[in-house]
């Protein structure tokens, strides 16, 4: 297991693709308590020992739920407070290890506290904080306000599941009051803000929850709950980014159009495409829904850049590339276009023609950039030909990755994703996504993301993934016939229900 810590965000998509690759929450949960029950059992004696428990209504009470079950098998006795109505447990694995506790009731205690004129008068030796787990973001309010307080007031060692209830797991902040613990036990990796609440945490232990590190490595949904984003009823066109696509040329119009349509199916609310006039009236003719910039010239040039650079100031992250061509003075645009966007500090996902145009520079970037090469483009841009052996080709993208200060997406049956430090590998997707322009469909997916302001190698993570997914639900209901356009109808369902994955991906390898 990884020493460094993680954020509040990290781990809730960790447990997700925990879930995904066949850990339930049921599992880990139970792993959770039990590791609860064992620290208490090492350090009391079960006979006469009094516990209380204190439990929320989500998954950190589940924690303490499993707890009390284990802690019983080993003589303790067992109080139980719960914070609310039993009846309201949000989390499906805690609602089922409640209903496990509710047979037992005759061998423990249990109070519900709706409010604070509610609260008991509990006595116990062991105190254990199973009220609010890592997702907590400012206040506590009643009634688990007035139990932290119940909590603080009593004698008696206190155990703090994850966290001690009323500290920010990312800051370490307080707002208001917070349990003061004398043992954390925190699970998988420490969390960001433990170190920084020494005085509420008490001593710390890091204890497994039967996810591998390795899983770590691998793209799942988790990874597109971390690009999410919240859209409330008070939004506005804009809100949700803006995006700036220079592709296309007399040869080829529909590489742009793929990833802009890709983009606003991902959600950007404005996408625009730069692109030669005659290619850029034939994009528009494609769909309604694409706004096409018409430069003058038949392919990209340098005196195209000063109409571009107007529209680069309004919009969030930009996409260079799709069908772009490779003409000299397309080249010599490029070039200007890179030191355009780095002063205007715009992220910028590279691709196709675009990455072969920037291999004669082959400079570190200086601002968030994505690059997505297939292996061909790879060899174009680093002038090495990748190994065949996964592990040596990991090394090879990480190394490549932390010297251009990007972030690399390489593309293949396996997707391999690094930003230098960082990496991960996505393994959905299937040999009918061979058909050209899949390719333009990833770039819009992640150019949109990047629209989002999402960190750039989690927009290719969730990105790699979402248009895998995409094409599997494709493929799962045409067959090896499809065309780039099925892709894109699916791109919703595979944000919205990237789980339901699952059966498709099952079904996929039992044809081959």
């Amino acid at each position: 297991m990884e020493e460094s810590s993680i954020s509040a965000e990290e781990m809730k998509a960790l447990e997700l693709n925990a879930e995904y690759f066949g850990i339930s929450r049921l599992q880990m949960m139970e792993n959770a308590g039990r590791c609860i029950a064992q620290e208490i059992a090492a350090r009391f004696s079960g006979k006469n020992t009094r516990v209380a428990i204190f439990c929320g209504l989500g998954g950190n009470g589940g924690d303490g739920f499993v707890a009390a079950r284990h802690l019983l098998t080993q003589g303790f006795k067992v109080i139980l407070v719960i914070a609310g109505n039993p009846s309201r447990i949000s989390d499906d694995a805690a609602r089922q290890n409640w209903e496990a506790l509710k047979n037992l009731k005759d061998c423990l205690t249990v109070y519900e506290v709706t409010d604070s004129s509610a609260l008991p008068d509990v006595r116990a030796e062991v105190i254990v904080d199973a009220l609010v787990g890592i997702g907590l973001k400012g206040r506590v309010r009643s009634p688990i306000l007035p139990l932290i307080g119940k909590i603080n007031e009593m004698q008696g060692f206190c155990l703090a599941v994850d966290i001690p209830s009323g500290v920010d797991a990312d800051t370490g902040e307080v707002h208001g009051e917070a349990v003061r613990a004398n043992l954390t036990i925190t699970f998988h990796r420490m969390k960001l803000g433990l170190e920084k609440a020494i005085e509420y945490t008490g001593e710390i232990i890091v204890r497994d929850i039967g996810v591998p590190a390795q899983l770590e490595k691998l793209a799942g949904p988790g990874d597109v709950f971390l690009v999410r984003v919240d859209r409330p009823l008070e939004a506005h066109k804009g809100d949700f980014g803006r995006l700036f696509i220079i592709g296309g040329s007399q040869e080829f119009t529909g590489a742009p159009a793929l990833a802009a349509l890709a983009a606003l199916r991902v959600g950007v609310d404005l996408v625009y495409v730069a692109a030669p006039k005659e290619a850029a009236y034939t994009i528009a003719s494609m769909s309604p829904n694409l706004i096409t910039i018409k430069l003058e010239g038949s392919h990209l040039n340098p005196n195209n850049v000063p109409m571009i650079r107007r529209y680069l100031e309004k919009v969030n992250a930009v996409i260079m590339g799709p069908g772009l061509g490779l003409h000299p003075e397309t080249k010599e645009a490029v070039k200007i276009l890179l030191e355009t966007l780095t002063a205007l500090k715009l992220p910028l996902l590279l691709d196709a023609d675009g990455l072969k145009a920037y291999a004669e520079i082959n400079q570190p970037f200086e601002i968030p950039t994505v690059l997505t090469p297939h292996a061909g483009e790879y060899r174009i841009l680093t002038r090495k030909t990748l190994s065949e052996n996964l592990d040596e080709k990991t090394l090879e993208i990480r190394e490549t990755a932390a010297r251009l200060n990007a972030v690399i997406l390489l593309k293949g049956n396996v997707d391999i994703i690094s930003d230098g430090q960082r990496l991960k590998l996505n393994y959905t997707g299937n040999p009918g996504m061979t058909v050209g322009g899949t390719g333009d469909i990833l770039s819009g997916i992640v150019g949109a993301f990047l629209a989002h302001q999402a960190d750039p190698f989690e927009a290719a993570v969730a990105g790699a993934f979402v248009n895998g997914v995409a094409g599997d639900f494709a493929v799962e209901k045409l067959g090896y016939h499809i065309v780039p356009t099925d892709i894109l109808e699916w791109i919703p369902k595979a944000l919205d229900d990237p789980m339901s994955h699952l059966q498709v991906r099952r079904k996929l390898a039992r044809r081959r």
